[in-house]
């Protein structure tokens, strides 16, 4: 028999007699609050865990943001490294030329113009983030100097640098090119 709305018999929160649903399924109002506060406990625990895992996430997505950041910066700054490392020859030949014309070779107009372009090819390699090592009456350091031998001298303690062979460049804060370098020893 179809009830209608005004047809509720007995109180507004209890069912009509008999018609219970717990006692279709045979569990009492006890039962039937306990099953419903474990069912509302598990979804808050579910709630709880997916906003963990969706905070978790965010945060994640946060740090690959940054991670990514940096990682376009730092290939922005050292790009110029393969091509930086084949100008360095250039220079090194062009120091060669001007320190032997200076000893009396080549005319002055020639050398003005040799300087001319190895002072422009030093503007550039600056302007790029390279600067040299420092060497001579430094610290050996293996990171930025490779040393070729040793030299005994009362000048500079054991440990430094004597004579720069060939110079050593650093790209910002990356060593690209590392000095070639005497070293002193004790006599």
């Amino acid at each position: 028999m179809k009830k209608e709305p005004n047809d509720v018999q007995g109180h507004d929160n209890e069912p009509p007699a008999g018609e219970e649903a717990g006692e279709e399924r045979g569990l009492s109002l006890t039962d039937q609050l306990a099953a419903l506060r474990d069912e509302l406990e598990e979804s808050r625990r579910e709630a709880s865990q997916n906003l963990d895992a969706a905070q978790r996430a965010q945060a994640d997505l946060v740090n690959y943001r940054r991670r990514a950041d940096e990682e376009r910066i730092s290939l922005g700054r050292y790009s110029t490294t393969r091509l930086i490392a084949k100008v360095l020859p250039v220079m090194e030949e062009l120091d060669l030329a001007v320190a032997h014309a200076e000893q009396g070779g080549p005319t002055a107009s020639w050398l003005e113009g040799v300087k001319l372009i190895q002072r422009k090819l030093l503007h550039l390699l600056e302007s790029e983030g390279v600067t040299e090592i420092e060497t001579v009456g430094v610290e050996f350091n293996p990171v930025e100097h490779e040393a070729l031998g040793t030299v005994e001298t009362a000048q500079y303690p054991p440990g430094c640098v004597t004579e720069a062979v060939r110079p050593g460049y650093r790209l910002h804060d990356r060593v690209i090119q590392p000095a070639q370098v005497m070293v002193a020893r004790e006599p």
